[in-house]
């Protein structure tokens, strides 16, 4: 029974699997569990409360029963409103505010883990810990920056977990990733001596990157008992380097023919330190704190790799990006009320990588956020549990302030005002 159990699993999700690949959105992804999100994600790396704990500590593993299994998903809704304060762009061209950027977007995760013996353990994670999709119409005044962004990645990561002793265990995971990055806006030159009629030729070819690539990384983690109340857990998930291939396309082939294309990029690695203490019978403290290593994203340059500019790259095909180092702290608090029923709490500030208005892309109107966050857990059993969580983002107002009208983009003035709303809800089963 517990062979089909376990079967059952890899197939399902194997079968979410490809449904992340659609659904990815916002570009750091902690929405990996439901049982994490009413508290924030406080206390990730120590709390070890199912089979979630192989993506945040693998080492936590070994707080589980012999088999566990967890499935569930949350659903992001993004909302980035855009006001125009002075924009100017290609001459002869105007455009509106663009709508909302943001969108709303399903994402699936799903968790195993298998104990070998009382030391060892085994486990197998599927999700997605980075996404981004920004849309705007398409006559909007940032057109020729970005009309539509969107970053997808598919995270496989099975792990191992050993327990040195009743104080002490370690974890260590590999990731298999595939990173699929599509990228469209409208074309401009950086020229405004061509003559008049040749302009709306250029502004109306529309331009579209698509690459994608799979690969390796890794990580690892460390639990301590502290004392029978007390766990603190190390965890740290390695950067990965993905070398993107695919194409780049044009509404208008006389303008920019269709081209093989190659971007290079490293996505983050990220460092959380946690803790969690039993204050008494009825409630637990958390807290985290977490680095991400975002200044690996600095220039991002989109190179030909066939046609007469082979090998080249320019300002016009070129984000510059600069991002900066990130931390984020987050507090929680868990309420049992009965055997049954958990209450959970949390807030956080998380710090956007953007460094300021004139390095924020209109594809990516990120600023730094403060969680507001609830959840609930009902166990239908000793090993049957379903939690449900919410969060609320409160976005700072944003001012955008990018210039690129050197390279025939324009110079975007503005205020983004944006939201972002989780409901996550996760099954766990141990057997």
């Amino acid at each position: 029974m517990k062979c089909k159990r376990i079967a059952y699993f890899v197939a399902l999700a194997s079968g979410m699997l490809g449904s992340s690949t659609v659904f990815a959105s916002g570009f750091q992804l902690l929405e990996q569990n439901a049982s994490g999100l009413g508290n924030a994600y406080a206390g990730s790396a120590a709390v070890a409360d199912d089979a979630s704990t192989v993506f945040y500590n693998p080492a936590g593993m070994t707080q589980l029963r012999d088999h566990e299994v967890s499935l569930g998903g949350a659903v992001i809704k993004a909302s980035y409103k855009f006001s125009d304060n002075g924009s100017s762009v290609a001459p002869a061209s105007t455009g509106g505010n663009g709508g909302d950027a943001g969108s709303t977007a399903v994402l699936p995760n799903a968790y195993m883990s298998w104990g070998l013996n009382r030391n060892w353990y085994l486990g197998l994670g599927l999700g997605a810990p980075f996404g981004l999709k920004t849309e705007y119409d398409n006559d909007w005044v940032g057109r020729f920056q970005s009309i539509k962004f969107d970053i997808k990645t598919v995270n496989i990561n099975p792990s191992v977990a050993w327990r040195i002793d009743d104080q002490v265990s370690v974890g260590v995971g590999l990731n298999w990733q595939r990173m699929k990055a599509d990228y469209e806006r409208m074309a401009a030159v950086a020229s405004s001596s061509l003559p008049s009629g040749f302009w709306p030729l250029v502004q109306n070819t529309r331009l579209h990157l698509s690459v994608d690539n799979d690969a390796i990384g890794w990580n690892a983690g460390a639990l301590f008992k502290l004392s029978d109340a007390t766990r603190v857990g190390l965890s740290y998930r390695s950067a990965i380097k993905h070398k993107l291939d695919g194409t780049l396309t044009s509404t208008n082939q006389a303008i920019s023919p269709d081209v093989n294309a190659r971007v290079d990029i490293t996505l983050p690695d990220t460092l959380i330190l946690s803790a969690v203490h039993k204050l008494n019978p009825h409630w637990d403290l958390l807290g985290d704190v977490s680095w991400t290593g975002w200044s690996k994203i600095d220039q991002v340059d989109i190179w030909r790799t066939s046609g007469t500019a082979s090998g080249q790259t320019s300002p016009a095909q070129t984000l510059d990006v600069r991002f900066r180092d990130t931390w984020r702290v987050s507090f929680g608090a868990r309420q049992m009320l009965n055997e049954q029923w958990q209450m959970k709490y949390g807030v956080a500030y998380d710090q956007a990588p953007v460094r300021g208005a004139d390095s924020r892309l209109v594809s990516l109107p990120d600023n730094d956020r403060i969680w507001l966050s609830i959840g609930t857990q009902y166990r239908f059993g000793a090993g049957s549990r379903v939690d449900l969580g919410l969060a609320y983002l409160i976005v700072r107002d944003t001012k955008v302030d990018n210039n690129q009208s050197a390279s025939g983009r324009g110079h975007i003035v503005g205020n983004y005002t944006g939201s972002i709303g989780v409901v996550g809800l996760q099954y766990s089963l141990a057997f």
